[in-house]
């Protein structure tokens, strides 16, 4: 099964870049209204997924008991490369086969790919990938 079909491009794909600000990548999130959200470098390579509650942990690390108010400016000071972690969500290449696509989609919302260079290309999301087979077996 050629995935390719399945793929939903990096063109209309919402990622943070690793040198963005803790700032902007929650903007970038909130703006399109994610819980998860690919993080790639500046030459294309996928990196990891970062989710809100990475940002979260991250901000409240050095927290005592009692929560303060964050000030934004500390979220411009700090960049998404900052908060990543080993990955959860690793990429499968565009050659992945539909048993693995079905494996990895029972696990995460969305399955990032890469091809060959390591380059993301975009992501499949459950929901694609579930109305597909569904389709299948009508």
């Amino acid at each position: 099964m050629n995935i390719a079909f399945l793929l939903q491009p990096k063109s209309e794909t919402a990622f943070l870049y690793d040198d963005y600000t803790l700032r902007q990548g929650l903007e970038k999130m909130r703006h399109h209204g994610y819980t998860a959200i690919p993080v790639i470098d500046r030459e294309g390579h996928y990196l990891t997924t970062i989710s809100e509650g990475d940002f979260l942990w991250f901000i409240l690390k050095d927290a005592d008991e009692e929560i303060e108010e964050v000030p934004l400016q500390s979220l411009e000071k700090t960049f998404i490369r900052d908060l990543m972690h080993k990955d959860k969500n690793p990429p499968v290449p565009i050659t992945a086969s539909a048993e693995e696509l079905i494996e990895r989609g029972m696990e995460q919302n969305f399955i990032p790919v890469v091809d060959d260079w390591g380059s993301f290309i975009g992501i499949i999301t459950r929901r694609n990938l579930l109305e597909t087979f569904a389709n299948y077996a009508e």
